[in-house]
């Protein structure tokens, strides 16, 4: 099959990418050397593909690579600063005891990033329902809703800032 080139900006890196017309966002990600993205149910369901597409999160998995022509892709490595400073959510998630298997966390991460970004003071119910299209394979999601609350508390308390 004939491949075509896709060119995009990921992690605030212009990239370009040789694809076949059928490779999926997530696919291109992870042949480029991009893990952090993980290959779960690979029907849009499990969340463990999200990356922000212009800040919205998407299921990697669900999107063909040639569909990001132009746009802004971000993923969790993203979100470290030059100096390799975790990002508030980052942080939050280690401390919150967010990480368990870490198979979900880049996508937890994501969506709560993109959660803070608009609304920097969730709810409880807030918070569930953002991160309803990401599924934990472990034993709940107590340690998440903890650390989506303690990153909203590191970035009011200026630990960084969404756009870092």
């Amino acid at each position: 099959m004939t491949k075509r080139e896709v060119t995009f900006t990921l992690n605030g890196r212009p990239v370009t990418y040789l694809v076949e017309p059928r490779t999926t966002l997530l696919r291109a990600l992870r042949e480029h050397g991009v893990t952090s993205v993980k290959r779960g149910c690979e029907e849009g369901e499990c969340g463990t593909c999200t990356v922000l597409l212009d800040g919205i999160p998407v299921k990697s998995c669900t999107l063909l690579a040639l569909e990001v022509e132009g746009k802004a892709v971000l993923t969790v490595e993203g979100l470290v600063s030059k100096d390799g400073k975790l990002h508030p959510v980052q942080q939050a998630f280690i401390e919150g005891g967010g990480i368990q298997c870490g198979f979900c966390t880049p996508g937890m991460v994501l969506t709560a990033y993109a959660l803070l970004s608009e609304n920097p003071d969730p709810t409880e119910d807030d918070i569930r329902r953002a991160l309803a299209g990401n599924l934990c394979r472990c034993t709940g999601y107590s340690g998440i809703f903890r650390s989506v609350k303690r990153a909203a508390e590191l970035l009011k308390e200026g630990a960084g800032c969404c756009n870092s």
